[in-house]
């Protein structure tokens, strides 16, 4: 579909990769409706967009403000899900309320804003629904139980609703990002990568949000060649890339992940 003359919702527009997004977007002609839970971040964003940008707040962990964003944002063309929690670290270190609030935010909350927005996008026999992912959501690694259970997760669902959607005109996007620099959950934990582990930019991840909306793509995977490669082989060999990745420092990578990310739970 064309992003021209759409309107989009973004959520998690309050961070480095949804702002990204809604650049690319904006820029492509689209309207978007930004949503997150700091109404100040999202007007400056608003500010610097200038026309065809609207701020609709929402906190995603918050059920009932779940259930309102449709009606607050309005006729949506394309959804983008991009709000999500770092959840990293040990399952054993989250309490209770945290884990019920990583599964609401990285995976109820897309779930049911896709719930509520498909419909009417199959009565117009247009739309888009993307979904932010991880490579996490390919590749099991040390540490990362939660988050890749949300993001195996919200895989297996796009894969399911595509099928479920198929033919009505509406498409789906799952958009797997790789280590991402200069703004996102990695970039904030302070975490120094490996130097043979590369990184992508905020703004490659924005461009295979466009492509995926524009040229229906199914899975888009945004990172180093290397990194993707280990991915498609994860598929195959599970075992092989687990091993592997411990033998190669998975585990201290993962605890100074987490470590830099605790105040994000």
């Amino acid at each position: 579909m064309e992003l021209a003359d759409s309107r989009v919702l973004i959520t998690g527009a309050t961070g480095g990769l949804g702002a990204a997004i809604a650049r690319e977007l904006h820029a492509r002609g689209a309207t978007v409706v930004l949503s997150g839970r700091q109404t100040d971040v999202l007007e400056r964003l608003r500010g610097e967009l200038g026309e065809r940008a609207e701020v609709v707040a929402a906190d995603l962990s918050d059920r009932a403000a779940v259930a309102a964003l449709p009606e607050r944002a309005g006729r949506v063309d394309v959804l983008v899900a991009n709000a999500g929690l770092s959840a990293s670290g040990a399952l054993t270190s989250f309490e209770p309320d945290q884990i019920d609030r990583a599964l609401d935010v990285n995976l109820r909350a897309p779930v049911q804003l896709a719930r509520a927005f498909a419909p009417a996008m199959k009565d117009r026999g247009f739309g888009h629904l993307v979904f932010i992912s991880s490579l996490s959501g390919k590749v099991a690694s040390p540490g990362t139980s939660l988050y890749s259970a949300t993001k195996f997760g919200m895989r297996g669902f796009a894969l399911a609703l595509r099928e479920d959607l198929d033919s009505s005109g509406v498409g789906v996007t799952t958009v797997f990002p790789g280590f991402i620099r200069d703004a996102g959950m990695f970039h904030d934990s302070g975490t120094k990568l490996p130097f043979y582990v590369g990184t992508k930019k905020p703004e490659h991840v924005a461009r295979a949000v466009a492509r995926g909306i524009e040229r229906e793509k199914l899975e888009i995977d945004v990172a180093p060649f290397g990194l993707r490669a280990s991915a498609r082989f994860a598929g195959v060999a599970p075992g092989l890339v687990g091993a592997a990745q411990r033998r190669f420092g998975g585990v201290e990578l993962s605890e100074r992940v987490a470590a830099g990310q605790l105040d994000k739970r």
